[in-house]
């Protein structure tokens, strides 16, 4: 996942992987900041439910390709975000009488893992878009 800010003119981005929170390019230097502890558990929460929810998604919805997530380390969970990717227009449509099921799904299963989402509808999403779109 990429997100890019801009901060007084400087553009900044933040590539979330397994090893590392981010690269922070500041006038062409690269800083790469280790994941703290917190958010490295932070990480491991949300891949293992991800995990969970996209291998129960495969099976029961057609057309469901993958479960990709973006989130602000700072802003956990607030700014958790899982989206189901879709292959085409029609089994994306077909999915979305379902949607509201899968985000009670996500929010259970945080709640197992002792993360509570305010408002579960603001933190799962269909979509035909990619990690990288």
């Amino acid at each position: 996942m990429t997100s890019m800010i801009r901060v007084a003119g400087e553009q900044w981005a933040w590539v979330y992987s397994t090893n590392f929170a981010g690269c922070i390019a500041l006038n062409s230097e690269l800083i790469m900041k280790k994941l703290s502890k917190v958010q490295e558990k932070q990480q491991a929460l949300v891949l293992a439910v991800a995990d969970k929810l996209e291998a129960q998604a495969r099976e029961e919805i057609p057309g469901m390709l993958q479960c990709w997530f973006d989130m602000e380390f700072h802003l956990f969970p607030s700014s958790l975000l899982l989206c189901f990717q879709f292959e085409n227009e029609q089994t994306l449509e077909a999915a979305k009488p379902d949607l509201l099921k899968w985000q009670k799904r996500l929010s259970a299963a945080m709640v197992k893992k002792g993360v509570i989402l305010k408002d579960m509808r603001k933190h799962l999403v269909f979509t035909m878009n990619g990690p990288e779109d």
